[in-house]
């Protein structure tokens, strides 16, 4: 337990660092460049939170295993933050975020193969959704289900997909319903692949 309050702790206030780095970077893609401060001011214990509750789940994993699966939790989350936020998934956080997916790919000794298959075909998927609807899939989606295929392979990363597919359509239709959102609106579908991902991950404890 100790050690997880200590982790969380240091890895939320990096984490939120690291993001208010990168909103300050010039020519940032930022959607929303004036309000910052009002759309962040809930990150830091909500981030707390969500990583606590998921790290405490992962107590009795054995290491190098932990190692990894707190990671991926971390990565995801902070993309949650700057997505909800900004409606921006950065690339200085995917690049990282692949390189270790990669890396656990070959220490955990998984198929490499099917790593590599999830990646293209999952992201190629979502390019040619992204062109068939001309925008209605971001890059940076494109881009997050790429690396999540090299995290998770094409099994889960099915999973993943489905499940976050049909929660974020339930969600676009109830914003539309109740007029927060319109068919035209910009909608961030990113947390709604990343927090499902960290929910399987975390109920199966492993990849």
């Amino acid at each position: 337990m100790l050690i997880t309050i200590i982790l969380t702790a240091v890895l939320t206030l990096y984490g939120s660092k690291w993001i208010d780095s990168l909103y300050k970077m010039p020519n940032a893609p930022l959607t929303f460049p004036a309000e910052i401060a009002s759309r962040s001011k809930f990150r830091k214990p909500l981030l707390a939170l969500l990583l606590f509750v998921s790290l405490n789940n992962l107590a009795d994993v054995p290491a190098p295993l932990y190692f990894y699966l707190t990671a991926i939790i971390f990565f995801l989350l902070l993309i949650t933050f700057t997505d909800f936020e900004q409606y921006v998934i950065f690339d200085r956080m995917l690049k990282p975020f692949a390189l270790i997916g990669i890396l656990a790919a070959i220490h955990l000794d998984f198929s490499f193969a099917d790593r590599i298959l999830a990646a293209v075909a999952g992201g190629g998927i979502f390019f040619l959704i992204a062109a068939i609807t001309k925008g209605g899939i971001g890059g940076g989606d494109i881009k997050l289900i790429f690396v999540l295929g090299l995290w998770l392979g094409s099994e889960i990363l099915s999973d993943v997909v489905i499940k976050a597919c049909i929660l974020g359509g339930v969600a676009a239709l109830i914003m539309i319903l109740t007029k927060q959102k319109n068919r035209t609106s910009y909608f961030a579908y990113g947390p709604y692949f990343t927090l499902t991902a960290i929910y399987i991950l975390s109920c199966a404890k492993g990849f």
